[in-house]
């Protein structure tokens, strides 16, 4: 299944060579041209004979990680995280380092041995560090070496009522929906970009929208879902089940409204399921796209991810098919000129 070998492939910022040649083998055969940029973004082209809108739909690559930064004398290694990670989910979790996938474990001092007050609060990240098994540093470093980077190893499945848990549906179930989407055929010029970076500040994007300097651009993404007990509703962003969540506010964009009620009316019109995101924290590429050049219109479509950025998250699989169902009744209504910029 594409969202299983998806997320349980390597790839965190700055290290997306992996999850880039897993892709590029899906794709490959269903678009026209694909080609690398000098940041590693990897561009699809199809259709771009084609009269209409120049559409460019972006998916990350890359996933939040570690990075090694120091190896301690008895071996243990030092790290400080690729992207938003949490300190207080990282206790005891696995994790695989480098190309050669070697295994280790987040420990920190057990809590029969922390003071009373340790024990009131969060383990800061300079009390947590990696076991490898390693005897000392120079068996350490015989396997590891600093500039290496870990990524946690949870395996995709399906659990529930129609969910799956996996380690990076941030943004690799993105990606799954324009892979889906670019084996599709569509009577407009289409980018598809899986970009890097996204997770240390939207890098790879403007750059891929520079050279493209597409007419309109989505970006798909997956996004904050506090669902769960007890949270009040305005402070649940979006709701798992609910349908792809499209963005009104975030930290770095402010729909454009023409565009989101077009995506909103498109979406009524195919009978598919959508929500409003309805938090401003966090953002996705679309905030460094809509700025290169003299502009570009557009927005974000986001499939609900619980525990998003921690070792395990969980989505709805009828939201991630109604998010390829949506992203395809856009591209085809842009392509009957349903849309002007």
């Amino acid at each position: 299944m594409l969202l299983k070998t998806l997320t349980e492939v390597m790839g965190p910022s700055g290290f997306e060579d992996e999850i880039r040649d897993v892709i590029r083998q899906e794709v490959g055969a269903h678009v026209d041209r694909h080609y690398t940029d000098v940041l590693g973004s990897l561009i699809c082209e199809k259709g771009i004979e084609k009269s209409g809108p120049k559409v460019l739909l972006d998916a990350h690559m890359d996933e939040v990680g570690l990075m090694i930064v120091h190896v301690e004398e008895n071996g243990l290694l030092r790290f400080r995280p690729l992207g938003g990670v949490d300190p207080r989910v990282l206790v005891s979790k696995p994790v695989q380092i480098g190309t050669a996938k070697r295994y280790g474990v987040i420990g920190a001092k057990p809590i029969h041995l922390q003071s009373a007050s340790e024990r009131t609060q969060p383990l800061p990240l300079n009390k947590l560090f990696i076991d490898i098994g390693a005897k000392d540093k120079e068996d350490a470093l015989s396997v590891v070496q600093p500039g290496d980077v870990a990524v946690f190893t949870t395996k995709y499945e399906e659990i529930g009522e129609g969910c799956a848990k996996a380690k990076s549906f941030d943004d690799r179930v993105g990606c799954a929906v324009l892979v889906e989407t670019l084996k599709k055929t569509f009577d407009l010029p289409l980018y598809g970009a899986f970009t890097v970076q996204e997770e240390v500040g939207l890098r790879g994007a403007g750059p891929v929208a520079f050279r493209v300097q597409p007419d309109i651009a989505i970006a798909i993404e997956g996004t904050v879902c506090f669902d769960v007990v007890d949270a009040p509703g305005h402070g649940q962003s979006t709701v798992l089940g609910q349908g792809p969540a499209l963005t009104v506010y975030d930290a770095q964009t402010i729909a454009d409204r023409r565009f989101l009620e077009f995506m909103m009316a498109t979406a009524e019109k195919y009978n598919i399921p959508y929500q409003l995101r309805r938090v401003k924290g966090g953002s996705n590429d679309y905030g460094a796209i809509h700025k290169v050049r003299g502009g570009i219109v557009g927005g974000g479509i986001s499939v609900p991810v619980r525990y998003i950025h921690a070792p395990a998250q969980v989505i709805s699989l009828e939201d991630y098919h109604n998010t390829i169902r949506l992203v395809s009744a856009i591209l085809t209504e842009l392509a009957k000129g349903g849309f002007t910029a």
